[in-house]
């Protein structure tokens, strides 16, 4: 097995560190931590931002629960092919917000 050397060591040239090998080797593909990252506010790919009725923009959260089998299975099933058939809303997340919110606005916890 190989001696283990610090990265120090290893990128010595003969007396001299070059640093620029040094960072591009630690920091490839990242900013420097002393150098402020540049941050856009756009969302993730995963996470859908729409606007609401009121024009407010609504965001998603992770909600977790338990279901009957054959609900997913139906649920699931349902999903795959209306992705194939091209029909909308044919994602889990969209059939199940669909189906959602008329309950909410029926018991009165939707405006």
């Amino acid at each position: 097995m190989k001696d283990r050397r610090s990265l120090v060591e290893g990128l010595d040239n003969g007396g001299e560190v070059d640093r620029s090998v040094e960072e591009q080797f630690v920091f490839a593909g990242r900013a420097k931590a002393d150098q402020p990252m540049q941050t856009q506010a756009t969302p993730r790919p995963t996470e859908a931002v729409e606007k609401g009725p009121t024009g407010n923009v609504i965001g998603r959260v992770p909600v977790t629960t338990r279901v009957r089998a054959d609900f997913a299975t139906a649920l699931k099933r349902a999903s795959l092919q209306r992705q194939l058939d091209g029909v909308l809303p044919n994602t889990l997340q969209d059939i199940l917000e669909e189906a959602l919110e008329p309950w909410l606005r029926s018991h009165g916890y939707l405006g």
